[in-house]
């Protein structure tokens, strides 16, 4: 199978090359079409960032580029006769010599420029967006946040990659990340129903931060009913942990026992949920369903 993507063009998925193949995999390819060459190893971060970018530009160029990518940790002899020094480097090959290269998991622009010069015109095909949710459904969180930040770094910045970003942080527990790039957005961003949302989860799990576990907020509701403050934390963790019908059910039986606790607090909490969780979420439509009985039945 590996020989007949070889013999092909330019295969779908990268080739892994070694010391014995690399005449085949890059020099007598690069007669027929542009070879890129990335040099990598296990250990590196950056190259990790880089690989789905070059996977994704390759793949929209159709056939003009074949992508190779070769380990120095396993193959360290070519990359030494090149002159590599640091990763990530990729080196283009045409008619049997490198023409051009760079070093550093620069931006997609400015990677997608690169291959322009040597190909012409690329037009992307995949939304990058989706590309960046797929790394995320795929553990690929650095590669994933690469993406983004480039996209909602933009001018102007592209709403939706801010957004994903915003909650990407928020998911993995990057407050302080989450909270900066929230600053950094212009105000018309910030304004955006969707990055509202997502600055009101990153409110809601900064609150649940230091709230203990979720077994003991359980003890203490247990242990004294009435303790409305429980119950509220409880809510908090609860939705922190994405158990959001228990966090809305939670902060319902507050307003079951005293709408007027803590100025109207368990109220205005649970909106903050609603905003956090978007309108159509189910759990969000339920509670609504269910305050709007409590309040006006």
């Amino acid at each position: 199978m590996v020989e007949t993507a070889r013999m092909a063009g330019a295969p779908t998925t990268p080739v892994e090359t070694t010391t014995d193949r690399f005449r085949a995999d890059v020099l007598d390819a690069s007669m027929r079409q542009l070879v890129l060459v990335d040099f990598w190893a296990p250990w590196c971060g950056p190259c990790r960032q880089l690989a789905p970018i070059l996977e994704r530009l390759v793949a929209a160029a159709a056939g003009k580029i074949a992508l190779v990518k070769m380990n120095i940790d396993a193959e360290p002899l070519i990359a030494d006769q090149l002159g590599v020094k640091s990763i990530p480097a990729v080196f283009a090959f045409q008619r049997g010599r490198p023409v051009d290269g760079f070093v550093g998991a620069l931006p997609e622009s400015q990677i997608k420029g690169f291959l322009e010069r040597l190909v012409g015109p690329i037009e992307v095909a995949g939304d990058a967006l989706d590309a960046a949710q797929a790394m995320i459904a795929d553990g690929d969180l650095a590669g994933a946040e690469s993406l983004l930040q480039e996209l909602a770094g933009g001018e102007p910045p592209n709403v939706k990659a801010a957004t994903a970003l915003l909650r990407l942080y928020v998911d993995s527990e990057r407050f302080d990340d989450a909270a900066a790039l929230l600053d950094a957005l212009p105000e018309v961003v910030r304004r955006d129903a969707d990055v509202a949302a997502a600055a009101a989860a990153l409110q809601n799990a900064q609150q649940a931060q230091d709230l203990g576990e979720i077994e003991d907020l359980r003890n203490r509701v247990n242990f004294d009913p009435n303790d409305l403050q429980a119950h509220f934390d409880l809510a908090l963790a609860l939705n922190a942990k994405g158990l959001r019908e228990e966090a809305a059910d939670a902060l319902l039986e507050i307003i079951r026992r005293d709408r007027s606790w803590n100025d109207d607090g368990a109220r205005k909490q649970l909106i903050q949920f609603f905003e956090a969780w978007g309108p159509m979420d189910k759990a969000a439509v339920s509670a609504r369903r269910r305050l709007s009985t409590l309040l006006y039945s």
